[in-house]
């Protein structure tokens, strides 16, 4: 086990108040977000986009790691340099989405299972020697008439505690991310209900697979009513629900929580950590840090718009959204901030 070196990675990604960056959407996700704003969907404008994000001048003053996907740690900035390189050059370790994506879960209709734990073992080990030093798997909980089953959210239990052994294994953190989405018009306590379940199986899971949870680095959503419930819940109710719910299922070994944005808007996620941090900071076993991908993203994405000329800004956006999100990290966010 490579324990030291897992604690090491951990304690340098959350350092001075960081958090991680999420740029491993999938080419479809990403394809998608690029139509949005009329961005040609090529192998070249992603690439263009990764490395107006990678290059981003003083990104490590809130970033202390940043989530690739497969195509992008492959690929190089116009100057030839690896993208991975580029980022720990800048003080940024890389890391890696190694799922295969949430596929239809046989059997349970509206359902899904995260798929790609063959071969995973080989592909840690070809990621680790391009430079990752930790990786992310994705289950995704629909909350819905009659779901999630408990045989959904033991599947995905499951397969988030092999890919964290295999990547404790090969000396990678694995990021565990049991995502209870926002889709739908559920309660603040009915996602409470689901999310601490979700929770509590996944650390039976990871105890039976025996994993270090010194080691890893759980990546959850926030306690939040679904985006069509009529009751709209307060900044300090999504705060002291979300507190509730990880103190009841989360052990205090576990060293960070870096929360996912999930389709907040950008706004809305740094008032929700923000609220976390500074109400119950000096409460709380683990770091309270983020991952946010959108939520920091969308703006830049905007205001780029495949052009070449909208770079400036669109990294100028990019650094002052990281900055909001980790002064949301240190407690210390104000919403006039983000003028």
């Amino acid at each position: 086990m490579h324990t030291k070196l897992l604690k090491n990675t951990i304690e340098q990604l959350f350092a001075n108040g960081k958090g991680i960056l999420a740029m491993d959407e999938s080419t479809p996700t990403i394809d998608k977000r690029f139509s949005a704003n009329g961005i040609p969907q090529t192998v070249e404008m992603r690439r263009k986009y990764r490395e107006l994000i990678a290059t981003t001048a003083g990104l490590n003053e809130s970033i202390g790691g940043a989530i690739l996907y497969d195509e992008t740690i492959r690929q190089q900035t116009k100057n030839g340099e690896p993208m991975a390189s580029v980022l720990m050059n800048a003080g940024i370790i890389p890391g890696i989405k190694v799922d295969m994506g949430a596929k239809a879960l046989a059997g349970f209709p509206n359902e899904k299972i995260t798929e790609g734990l063959d071969g995973l073992r080989e592909r840690l080990v070809d990621y680790r020697n391009m430079g990752a030093r930790f990786a992310k798997w994705r289950a995704v909980i629909t909350i819905g008439d009659g779901i999630p089953t408990k045989t959904c959210i033991d599947a995905n239990a499951h397969a988030l505690a092999r890919y964290a052994a295999l990547c404790q294994e090969a000396g990678l953190v694995p990021i565990v991310e049991p995502e209870v989405l926002m889709d739908g018009n559920h309660s603040l306590q009915r996602c409470y209900e689901v999310t601490e379940h979700a929770l509590k199986a996944l650390f039976e899971a990871l105890y039976y697979f025996r994993v270090d949870l010194q080691g890893i680095i759980l990546k959850p959503n926030m306690v939040l009513p679904g985006k069509e419930c009529s009751d709209k819940n307060s900044i300090d109710e999504v705060a002291a629900a979300t507190v509730k719910c990880f103190l009841s299922a989360v052990p205090a070994a576990v060293p960070a929580i870096a929360f996912l944005s999930g389709g907040q808007s950008p706004q809305q996620a740094s008032q929700h950590l923000h609220a976390i941090n500074k109400d119950y900071k000096d409460h709380l076993p683990w770091i309270v840090a983020f991952s946010f991908a959108r939520a920091i993203q969308q703006p830049c994405l905007e205001a780029w718009k495949g052009k070449d000329a909208n770079v400036e800004i669109a990294q100028k956006l990019l650094y002052h959204r990281a900055k909001l999100s980790a002064a949301a990290r240190r407690g210390e966010y104000k919403s006039s901030m983000e003028e």
